[in-house]
Parts: C-alpha cells; structure tokens; sequence
C-alpha cells in the first residue's frame, strides 16, 4: 500500500466532460486515491453522473454546495473532508494520462520533494490536441509571484511538510494564490517533463485568458503577501506582465513553428 492521494475536483454544469475526467483518475496506475467532487450548484445532471460512478468505485466521494460559491469554496470543501498524505487537483473537464499519480509520487518520494507538477497538453473543447506547455525544472516564490508557470491540474503536494491549506474565496485566481501559498512554505517546487495531463481550453475554462483577469491578479498580490492596492497594480504591471507577455510569445512561436513543420 502506499501512501493516500486526495484527488480534489470542483464541479459546476460539467455534465458533458465530468465522466471523462473521472475516469482518467480512477484508472490511474496508481491505485491509493480517494476521488473528492465537490459540486458547486449545478443545475445539470453533472451530480447523477458523479453518482453512477460512486456505484461502481468507492473512492469516489461526492460533495453538493449549497447554491453556487466559486470554484474556491468547491475546491475548500474537499480539502477539508480529504484524508490523502498528498492532495493533487484536477477540473471537470481536463484529463490525466494513467501514469501522472505514479510517476509524480515517485518523484516526490525519491527526491523528497513536497510539491510538483509537470508538463501538459493543451486541447480544444473537442479533444482536439493543441499544443504543449513545458515548465521550466523548478520554480521558486519568486518565479511564479512573477508568473504562474504551474498548471493546476498537474499539481500536487506533500501535506506531512507543508500542511493542509485552504484557498482564499475568491471567484477567479483562487488556484493561484493557492500556488503561492504552498511556495510560502516549502519555497521551491519540481516539474516532470513529460506531460501527464491535458487542460480543455475554451468558454468554459475560467483562467484560458489572464489578462481579462487583472483585478484579480492584483487582488491575489492583497491577499497573499499583504500589499498595498498601489503595490500590487506596480507589481503586476511591471513584473507580472512583462514575464507573461513574454510566455505568450514562445508559446505562439512554438505552435508556428510545429504548424509549420508538420505542414
């Protein structure tokens, strides 16, 4: 047996990806999980899809919110009832491959690190492959107050050193300032370079566009490090935005040129 993973999974009208996204955890490689979803208002059939799924695995743990709270509050509420050594997110709508779990814990426990993440796909709405995002080897405070180079369904951490944390309630960015909350403790975090899971983009992801996101960019710099209104907009529109816009641009050059060389 090895050691707990708590696999935590917000929900809102996720009825037409939900069942792939569970999936893609219950047939991890890795089999020590307990699957918490915790469903935010849906007014779907996202819940007796969750449902039908606890009938068939046990690990499955579904949890229904009282109206609709954010992503935050979902995200709080399984953290809270998670029981994992480890606690690793994914959305309802994005996909793991089999071996993310194994391969991440692996990697943890013989480096004795506390918190890693990896590389991920990039899918249409559709399914459709897109692209590749490759972080760097690690990261530290600093890097991610200056960008947010982990993919939140890619992460994961080790509670026994850092402690359960919850998120701040905030609507958006929530999953960042997580990020930099567990950087505050253990101050540095390891990526795999092989892709172990694909994020969906579109309409329904929150985050797919970060610059319409900027008061809560700058909130997130409030909230976490206790800055001024003044500090934060400086700090996000000199440092953050700079090191975003230049992340845009390798990204658009990297799919120009893989286009170009499958063309």
């Amino acid at each position: 047996m090895g050691e707990l993973v708590s696999v935590v999974m917000p929900s809102y009208n996720s009825s037409a990806f939900i069942a792939m996204s569970i999936e893609g955890v219950i047939n991890q490689t890795y089999k020590d999980i307990e699957l918490l979803i915790a469903d935010d208002g849906s007014q779907d059939n996202t819940t007796e899809i969750v449902r039908s799924y606890q009938q068939k695995d046990r690990r499955i743990r579904l949890f229904t919110l009282d109206g609709n709270k954010g992503a935050g509050a979902a995200r709080n509420k399984c953290i809270e009832e998670s029981r994992g050594r480890y606690i690793a997110f994914c959305d309802s709508d994005d996909v793991w491959s089999p071996t993310k779990i194994e391969k991440q814990v692996a990697f943890m426990e013989s480096n004795g690190y506390s918190f890693v993440f990896s590389s991920y796909y990039v899918m249409s709405r559709e399914g459709r492959r897109l692209s590749v995002v490759t972080p760097p080897s690690s990261v530290s405070l600093t890097d991610i107050k200056r960008d947010d180079k982990i993919g939140f369904l890619t992460a994961i951490y080790d509670t026994r050193s850092v402690g359960k944390l919850y998120m701040p309630l905030i609507r958006k960015r929530q999953d960042w300032a997580y990020v930099l909350m567990i950087l505050q403790r253990c101050h540095r975090a390891y990526s795999l370079s092989e892709p172990l899971a694909h994020y969906r983009k579109g309409r329904g992801s929150i985050s797919h566009n970060k610059l319409s996101l900027v008061r809560y960019n700058i909130r997130v710099y409030e909230i976490v490090f206790g800055y001024s209104h003044l500090r934060a907009f400086l700090y996000f529109t000199f440092l953050f935005l700079p090191s975003y816009m230049l992340k845009r641009a390798k990204l658009a050059w990297y799919n120009y040129t893989h286009e170009k060389g499958q063309s």
